[in-house]
């Protein structure tokens, strides 16, 4: 299962209350539509067949596609001073 470093949660937490999005709310990756890539938007609800993955309050739902692809990944996050966001993805362990 995908898991979140302490800057992922920090970093994630700001965009989705950010975003004014309910309690409910979090970052949903999902693969695009051509499957070259993933999509990461802010929902206010997961979907019916989404995996939550939740850590120190930061919620990320996953689409199917995104459990396979991130099963065994690390997401990382950081931000620079003028706001942009830049995550990483690691191989857990």
């Amino acid at each position: 299962m995908l898991t979140l470093t302490e800057n992922a949660q920090t970093i994630i937490t700001g965009i989705v209350d950010g975003a004014q999005a309910p309690q409910t709310g979090g970052l949903r990756i999902a693969q695009d539509a051509e499957g070259a890539g993933l999509n990461v938007t802010v929902a206010e609800l997961p979907e019916a067949d989404d995996q939550v993955v939740e850590s120190a309050g930061a919620k990320v739902f996953l689409d199917p596609s995104a459990v396979v692809a991130l099963d065994d990944k690390v997401l990382d996050a950081s931000a620079t001073p003028d706001g942009r966001v830049d995550f990483a993805i690691g191989q857990q362990g």
